[in-house]
């Protein structure tokens, strides 16, 4: 591999089988040299989570065409793993991706493959992460990963040229269409996926209780300059998300008010 050309990291949270991650590594290397490090196992609703209680433990893919590592931990590991490790060299970009489903409103606070490119901030790549919206948890009847691998390619050569600013991230939701259909891309806010019944208690065979935690959303609460409505509406939402949750507003008043 040609030392001219950049490193990428490539990742997700559904697991190093998922086909997205196939066809985002194989399309990223239009780009630049690409590794592969992802869970061996599906971590879809992790956030954040890093393992300090056991070790995480990595296999090579001997059957991929990019290099691919399988890691018994998180996403966020998989990234620490892969920077100071596998890539021989710290990544100029972290591509999280690409998932099967979208990764809108408030769900980025629960989702691996956001916090995957968070991490990625945190250790000093640009990260970027890359969404299919899909049918989630049902299956849909066709996935187009080639369409969001193309934009994910487009995003990450921009990224590559201009940089990217301190603390922030690229969230990339794409409909699941073919590539003709999608009507263009937004540059939109985060926006709020409140949801209803969130709990669902129930009673096992011996009188237990047991709990699912899912709940359903109001599509008609969406604000129209918002992620979710861009990816309603087919378009590509691309958002800048800040990493430093600090609210300023509020930080500035209480300095003035002592």
């Amino acid at each position: 591999m040609s030392d001219a050309r950049p490193k990428i990291l490539v990742t997700n949270d559904d697991g190093y089988h998922s086909p997205g991650i196939v066809a985002l590594a194989d399309a990223l290397q239009a780009v630049g040299d690409v590794t592969v490090v992802a869970p061996e196992t599906d971590n879809s609703g992790v956030g954040h989570a890093i393992s300090i209680s056991s070790p995480a433990r990595v296999a090579r893919v001997r059957e991929r065409a990019v290099p691919t590592y399988r890691c018994s931990g998180t996403p966020a590991d998989c990234v620490v793993i892969g920077a100071y490790d596998l890539c021989g060299g710290m990544p100029a970009l972290v591509v999280s991706g690409i998932n099967r489903g979208a990764n809108l409103g408030d769900d980025l606070n629960y989702s691996g493959t956001v916090a995957a490119a968070i991490e990625g901030i945190i250790i000093g790549a640009a990260s970027m992460a890359v969404s299919l919206a899909a049918a989630w948890p049902e299956p849909a009847g066709d996935y187009h990963w080639k369409t969001a691998a193309a934009y994910a390619v487009d995003a990450a050569r921009d990224v590559l040229a201009h940089g990217l600013p301190p603390l922030t991230l690229l969230n990339i939701n794409v409909p699941n269409v073919a590539a003709e259909n999608v009507r263009g891309i937004r540059w939109v806010r985060q926006g709020r996926k409140a949801y209803s019944d969130r709990l669902d208690r129930r009673t096992d065979p011996r009188g237990g209780s047991y709990y699912w935690l899912w709940g359903s959303f109001d599509s008609s609460t969406i604000a129209d300059d918002t992620d979710l409505a861009a990816v309603r509406d087919e378009f590509v939402s691309i958002t800048p998300v800040s990493i430093d949750r600090t609210n300023e507003t509020y930080l500035a008043g209480r300095l003035r008010n002592g």
